[in-house]
């Protein structure tokens, strides 16, 4: 699992790439938290393009980022979800309370 990201104009991007799975769900959670920290974005954008595994763990990753971003008065939008992805976070109902683009 690897991380990166990019800050512009109180928007952050960050880009997740290979396997997210419980081995790497609890590393990402705090670097993402420590990102947002960091640069107090307003919009958080989760983009998951090359993203090539998700498990459940990814669901907890992605609350994690949703309520950091309510405790900044942001909102988060996931983007570029993978098909697998897609259908792990459609199957947990997130689709309700998170935009997923």
């Amino acid at each position: 699992m690897e991380m990166t990201y990019k800050a512009e104009d109180r928007q952050l991007t960050i880009a997740l790439s290979g396997e997210l799975d419980h081995h790497g769900a609890k590393g990402l959670m705090d670097a993402i938290d420590r990102c947002m920290e960091q640069h107090l974005p307003v919009k958080t954008f989760l983009d998951l393009r090359e993203l090539t595994f998700m498990d459940s763990s990814g669901i907890a990753v992605v609350l994690r980022a949703k309520r950091r971003m309510e405790a900044l008065a942001g909102t988060l939008v996931v983007v570029n979800i993978p098909r697998q992805a897609a259908r792990v976070l459609e199957t947990a109902g997130l689709s309700r309370y998170i935009d997923l683009v």
